[in-house]
């Protein structure tokens, strides 16, 4: 438009000069040959139009080339704004998390004040009553010296039996008396150093609460701590019944339910072409399912190697990993239903529900998942992996092995994706990187569940 404009306008400039020209040419005086001064201004003006429509055609393709460029400089600008947008609302997500952690760390700090204030009038109390029964006990002391005195006067002739009753009964009193204070003085001692230990850590949460990261909660030693006997291994003829045909034994926890137990606990189930083991049948209103893993407060330490995790490792009543050779022989037997159970630090709960398939061991126990019903986002149904543990690399990033990075053996897709094996921690830290070596629920990009506690069973679809 810019340049169509520039081009009539250029045309009008020369059409208004031609008449002037005209006028220029007339009014000369005939002392000239008019005929060859009006060709020479007619080629003059030709000469100057071709330039300047050569002109206006250059400024037209300048002004063209700076308007795409223009353009190009433009959408430049508008992908960095998405760009900046994009980061902006990254951070504010990661700013509401931070404001929500200081929060919960606020009523902790005013929770432990207050409990300061109790242990302290406490304390206070136990003190004036050491110092009553000190006093009782001076007093108690200085009767049996005058005691002892009149013994010493009385030595020569007989003491009466009433004295000498009166004498053993304040012995026991006294006696009495210093156990009491011995103990009081103990209770004085333990209020003390709890005293001091809750200021400690008051101090420590107020230090935390102004500064601009936490610390990583300390986690429970578990290399401490002798290794638990393995109560998961599959049972022998020792173990059983001799007389009892293995072939009695249910295949799993519905054919249980459906020979009569109603009530949730420990049974022994023999699925085909397996061993006969035990595990534990969940029974409740909602149906009957096998628990195959348990997290509750982090007792047992599920950073095991591939044996460990083929053949079980924990307590059927407290945490506990079934086994992928169990696991494969229940879910051989038919289609089986995935159903996971989670627990946050906000004491909120949440399940989800896949269809599931499970390799057998020439496959690494390769997992196939198909989402069917939940309140939490799927984490899961990508998944279709092998299982890795810390000594054996099955997952598919080919640069690094998940397990013990992220510790504890998983279905690892790619290292950073939901891990429910991970190790547990007492309180969810700020750092994500810390966040996603313990116990946590990522859907795809959205933010992480860091989980409290987890349940995994597996029962029949029809």
């Amino acid at each position: 438009m810019k340049l169509a404009c520039l081009i009539l306008l250029g045309s009008l400039c020369t059409i208004n000069a031609v008449p002037h020209l005209t006028r220029t040419v007339t009014e000369t005086p005939l002392l000239r040959t008019p005929q060859p001064t009006e060709a020479r201004s007619r080629f003059a003006m030709l000469d100057d139009v071709r330039l300047l429509a050569n002109g206006l055609l250059q400024l037209g393709q300048s002004l063209r080339e700076f308007v795409h460029k223009t353009k190009a400089q433009i959408n430049d600008i508008f992908q960095k704004l998405n760009i900046f947008d994009r980061s902006f609302y990254q951070l504010s997500l990661v700013t509401s998390e931070i404001k929500e952690e200081e929060e919960e760390l606020k009523k902790t700090t005013t929770f432990l004040k207050a409990n300061n204030e109790e242990i302290r009038n406490l304390s206070m109390e136990i003190h004036s009553k050491v110092n009553s029964i000190l006093q009782e006990r001076s007093q108690l002391q200085t009767k049996v010296g005058s005691l002892e005195e009149r013994l010493k006067g009385l030595s020569h002739t007989m003491v009466p039996p009433e004295q000498l009753q009166e004498i053993s009964t304040l012995k026991g009193v006294i006696d009495t008396q210093e156990k009491t204070i011995k103990d009081l003085l103990e209770a004085v001692r333990e209020q003390h150093e709890q005293l001091n230990s809750q200021k400690i850590k008051i101090k420590s949460l107020e230090e935390k609460l102004g500064s601009d990261s936490f610390q990583e909660t300390a986690e429970k030693s578990t290399n401490s701590s002798p290794e638990q006997p393995n109560v998961l291994e599959y049972l022998t003829s020792n173990s059983t019944n001799s007389t009892m045909d293995t072939n009695d034994f249910p295949s799993d926890c519905s054919e249980i339910f459906r020979r009569g137990q109603t009530n949730s606990g420990i049974y022994s189930i023999k699925p085909n072409q397996s061993e006969p083991f035990n595990v534990f049948c969940d029974m409740s209103s909602d149906g009957v399912a096998t628990i195959i893993q348990r997290r509750v407060d982090g007792s047992l330490d599920f950073d095991q190697n591939w044996d460990k995790y083929e053949l079980g490792f924990g307590s059927l009543e407290k945490e506990f990993w079934l086994g992928l050779a169990k696991i494969y022989s229940i879910a051989s037997q038919g289609e089986y239903i995935l159903n996971i159970q989670l627990e946050d630090w906000k004491e909120e709960r949440r399940f989800v529900e896949y269809m599931f398939t499970l390799d057998g061991p020439a496959s690494h126990y390769t997992i196939h998942l198909t989402l069917l019903s939940g309140n939490v986002p799927d984490a899961m149904s990508n998944h279709t992996g092998m299982f890795s543990t810390n000594n054996k690399d099955n997952n598919q990033h080919k640069d690094s092995n998940c397990a013990p990075n992220y510790t504890g053996g998983w279905w690892f897709n790619a290292c950073g994706d939901t891990n429910l094996n991970g190790p547990y921690t007492w309180m969810r830290s700020r750092s994500r990187t810390l966040r996603r070596k313990g116990i946590y629920w990522r859907p795809g990009r959205r933010s992480s569940y860091t989980l409290r506690s987890t349940k995994i069973s597996i029962r029949p679809s029809s």
